[in-house]
């Protein structure tokens, strides 16, 4: 998700906060085939800390890297606190190669509970193992936004081998120069410097990231699969660094499948993780085959999409497409079992859902599915014996957390915090986060963890619910009763929102 900065109670319906998002791989520079993640221009609102955020990258992507630079520490400094906006902003500027900047922005995270585990995955996966002084991340800085945005790879790249200094004594220089002569189709050069930043840090995984997209482009593009197995095997905890490893192994197998159905099919898998639904829509489309078998992944994957977009009926169609040519897919059963829970046929939903859970090895959202469910048909001590299952044998299941903290109300708290460190997006803990304070009467802090809510999705009955909670306790008739009432719109058969209405 984008920041949430400045973010002061009730969040503003107009969405003022950008999003890093990766380059479309369709839309590639003439020479090669190169992709790289970087941000996008931002367009500006009428919320003032955020203008200034837009304004610095479309100065940083202009080169006016100095700048840009001020306007990022100034931001830093004058955010609303929030862990939320705090390790968002680190991660932005992780990104772009102002590691300081990210540093001060990880300082100022106070709630160690939540941020711990991202602030260790945010260095372990971008920061370099020699600290680089302002003056020479602001030059860095000016290197890579030539390469990758001003057409300038080639000369950018040429002048930084020419710095001995930075060269000899840089990892990350290193990766920048591997960066350039990958956009300047140099991949001898870039397999060089990429290995160079590895033995000089062999610990950083965006460098890792950058050497399999190098070797997909070489004479053993398989190689790069091999290297993509090796980062999964890396004790990666949190979400948005899984998202990053697997959105990487789904663009190399798009680089490196002969069959054209395949390639879009791999490349609608990596839209799906970098969460662009319409692209990875009109992508898999183009992936369905008249080879009905090759079809059963396609349609599988389809469904899931559909289903995000809130297309249940088409989503519906689909997976059941896919499972009456693999009754065995576990993305179709995912799916047939959600339809069914949307629609409260919890024991068919709970087939399905068990089904998968049989099948799947490397998640365990299939058993958290199956936990739900039998909570809803009322057996509670089945569905805890199953979270605590879980717990015990994964310490990365957020949902697992949140699940315990339901159960739990003595560490509640602790275990709703834990589900956050590790899905920072994590809605419905960010909203239980709100509801705990409520029930202690702090509506300050219920406000503040309800405006991430509602940043993550303004469209969840319960944000509506809980902030007319707040409206009534503060003697706000009014405003509890129109919130009350968004409620019941997005959830008609809301009980507790029809209890406040008398209705």
């Amino acid at each position: 998700m984008g920041l949430c900065i400045g973010c002061s109670g009730v969040l503003a319906a107009e969405n003022p906060y950008a999003k890093i998002q990766p380059a479309n791989p369709l839309n590639k520079p003439k020479s090669n085939n190169f992709i790289f993640l970087e941000p996008q221009k931002a367009t500006l609102t009428k919320n003032d800390v955020y203008n200034q955020y837009a304004i610095g990258l479309n100065r940083f992507m202009q080169s006016n890297v100095r700048s840009a630079y001020a306007d990022f520490a100034v931001l830093i400094q004058s955010i609303n606190p929030s862990d939320y906006a705090y390790l968002q902003l680190a991660t932005k500027m992780a990104d772009i190669g102002f590691f300081n900047l990210a540093e001060l922005s990880l300082k100022k995270a106070y709630d160690k509970d939540i941020s711990e585990l991202l602030t260790e995955e945010i260095k372990r996966f971008y920061f370099p193992s020699a600290k680089l002084t302002k003056q020479d991340e602001i030059y860095l800085g000016e290197i890579f936004s030539n390469i990758i945005y001003n057409d300038q790879s080639r000369e950018a790249t040429s002048e930084l081998i020419k710095n001995s200094v930075l060269m000899q004594g840089s990892d990350y220089a290193n990766y920048l120069a591997a960066l350039g002569s990958l956009k300047s189709g140099d991949y001898e050069n870039a397999a060089k410097y990429i290995d160079i930043a590895i033995a000089k840090n062999p610990k950083n995984m965006n460098y890792a990231r950058l050497k399999a997209e190098i070797l997909s482009q070489g004479k053993k593009p398989k190689d790069a699969q091999k290297l993509v197995t090796s980062i999964k095997e890396q004790p990666f905890i949190t979400t948005e660094y899984l998202n990053k490893i697997n959105s990487l192994e789904q663009y190399i197998l798009y680089k490196t499948q002969k069959n054209e159905y395949m390639k879009n099919y791999h490349l609608g898998y990596y839209y799906y993780y970098e969460k662009e639904l319409n692209k990875a829509l009109r992508t898999l489309q183009s992936a369905v085959s008249s080879k009905k078998k090759s079809n059963k992944e396609v349609y599988a994957l389809l469904s899931r999409v559909y289903y995000e977009m809130k297309e249940y009926e088409k989503a519906e169609d689909f997976a059941q497409k896919a499972y009456d040519l693999n009754k065995r897919n576990v993305t179709a059963l995912l799916v047939l079992g959600d339809i069914k829970f949307r629609n409260k046929d919890y024991k068919s939903a709970l087939k399905y859902y068990e089904s998968a859970a049989s099948r799947e090895k490397n998640s365990q959202i299939p058993e958290i599915k199956v936990a739900e469910t039998y909570q809803m048909l009322d057996n509670e001590k089945k569905s805890k014996d199953i979270i605590a299952k879980i717990l015990k044998n994964h310490s990365d299941c957020a949902e697992a957390y949140y699940y315990m903290a339901l159960f739990d109300k003595d560490r509640e708290i602790n275990y709703l915090k834990r589900a956050l460190s590790i899905n920072l997006t994590y809605k419905d803990a960010w909203i239980d986060l709100a509801r705990v304070e409520i029930e202690k009467q702090n509506y300050r802090q219920a406000k503040f963890y309800l405006s991430i809510a509602g940043y993550i999705d303004e469209n969840d009955f319960r944000y509506y619910y809980y902030q007319g909670l707040i409206a009534k306790a503060e003697g706000q008739t009014e405003n509890a009763d129109a919130n009350f009432k968004r409620s019941l719109k997005l959830n008609p058969d809301y009980t507790p929102a029809k209890e406040e209405l008398n209705i």
